[in-house]
């Protein structure tokens, strides 16, 4: 069995990103809860990076904060000049020099490569490449670099406007993403050199310094989808539908039912079991996860919350983090549940606020009631027992606990604890005025005329 090859993977997250028209920076911009960078980074580890150098601008090091906020082993580099690809890859000179055996150059603006991806750009340098390069076959390579093969051999990496006729034609494009052996990476990268127009320092230059070397380059192809990166909202937008569309795809093909698949939207860590049913119009945000046959209903949105087998949400639910359905549990619609967990069979149907909360086993929550968990300053607990039932529009003002098989009566306000199998009722005492409506009425015609005579 060979061991295991090292692998550092250097993310370029340096770029201004002025086209996003944005307070902040380009990479830290989200697809499906989660930023370009941060998808960047997920991607390199799953592909077996064990040290990850992330190159940054010297003007935002919120961006070196979000990375190691995600990867605490992190790296971070700093560009102090942008002065192109290789430029950018050498600020981890550090990282690159500490001898691993594979070194990928990843970008922070492309979210979509998968780890697989990055896995084949390392299996390339496992089998004796020096340079790994991606590319993809574009619909329209203009201005795009074009990959120039021989015998399966990558020739070369030739930018558009330097491009022969017969070269032109070429539709293997640079997709930028490349991996190099670390036994040569720091010599090929200390041997690019800035004699073109712009004066900058390319890693596409990677390829000829290996080629002159006797060393081997070969290209590996991806989807232009998968490749595609953003540098501005209407790119952004496109990556997001792309991912929604994989996403979509993959928990359709998991065993659960989408009844209107475009208007479902997934982030990037939504866990779907078999057999759910996920009605139109139907939103999560990061941290949700759906067990077995449940059922989210239309128009419903679920953030940082678990949602039990057979269990039924909407429609118009709201969970929000710390929501936790248990088997067979409902939450209907218009109501908002946070930091609460809902016990088996247990229905909260409608109209309801449920925060900062325990509800037990088959208790049922009436219309309009409210968890008055916050008093401006601090959030107290409500917990109410198994097969409690609670009238409607009710007020339980916590701290408070409902014994198990306990009941409140409609309309109550409820501020001390209730025994298990009570009765609790907290409301004003009906009062009747016989005969009251007729003398109001009168008295307020009157003064009616009166103002109107005045006038």
């Amino acid at each position: 069995m060979q061991p295991a090859r090292s692998c550092l993977a250097i993310v370029l997250a340096a770029g201004e990103g002025t086209r996003m028209k944005s307070r902040g920076p380009k990479v830290l911009h989200a697809v499906a809860g989660r930023s370009l960078l941060g998808h960047a980074l997920a991607a390199v580890s799953e592909a077996g990076a064990d040290a990850v150098a992330v190159v940054i601008s010297s003007e935002r090091p919120e961006v070196g904060e979000a990375a190691r906020q995600q990867l605490p082993h992190a790296q971070i580099a700093i560009q102090h000049e942008r002065r192109g690809t290789a430029h950018a890859a050498l600020a981890a000179r550090a990282a690159i020099a500490a001898g691993h055996d594979d070194v990928i150059i990843a970008f922070g603006d492309t979210p979509l490569v998968r780890p697989e991806t990055f896995a084949a750009l390392r299996r390339g340098l496992r089998e004796g490449a020096a340079v790994v390069a991606l590319g993809f076959e574009a619909k329209d390579p203009t201005g795009y670099g074009r990959f120039v093969e021989k015998d399966g051999h990558l020739e070369a990496i030739v930018e558009h406007k330097d491009t022969t006729p017969e070269q032109r034609a070429i539709t293997l494009c640079n997709a930028g993403l490349m991996a190099l052996s670390g036994k040569h990476a720091l010599s090929i990268l200390e041997a690019i050199g800035s004699d073109n127009a712009q004066g900058e320092f390319y890693l596409t230059d990677a390829v000829e310094v290996a080629r002159k070397r006797g060393l081997d380059a070969i290209a590996l192809r991806a989807p232009e989808r998968e490749v595609q990166g953003v540098n501005d909202r209407a790119q952004l937008a496109a990556v997001e539908a792309d991912f929604q569309r994989r996403k979509r795809l993959a928990v359709m093909l998991g065993g659960a039912t989408l009844i209107a698949p475009d208007t479902v939207f997934f982030s990037y860590d939504t866990q779907i079991g078999r057999d759910v049913v996920i009605e139109p119009n139907v939103v999560f945000g990061p941290g949700v996860r759906v067990d077995d046959g449940a059922v989210i209903h239309a128009f419903s949105h679920l953030e940082g919350a678990t949602v039990g087998t057979d269990a039924s949400v909407g429609p118009y639910g709201r969970l929000r983090p710390g929501a936790r359905l248990a088997e067979k549990a409902k939450v209907g619609n218009f109501v908002e549940v946070k930091a609460a967990d809902i016990g088996p069979g247990a229905k909260v149907s409608h109209l309801t606020y449920i925060g900062d909360a325990s509800v037990g086993a088959a208790a049922n929550i009436g219309a309009g009631t409210v968890t008055c968990n916050y008093d401006g300053f601090n959030k107290a607990k409500t917990t109410i027992g198994a097969n409690a039932f609670v009238g409607s529009n009710s007020s339980l003002v916590a701290p408070v606990t409902i014994g198990a098989g306990a009941y409140v009566g409609s309309g109550s306000v409820i501020t001390s604890d209730v025994a298990p199998d009570a009765l609790a009722i907290g409301r004003g005492r009906q009062v009747e005025k016989e005969g009251w409506a007729p003398t109001f009425r009168a008295a307020a015609a009157a003064k009616k005329a009166a103002k109107k005579a005045a006038e």
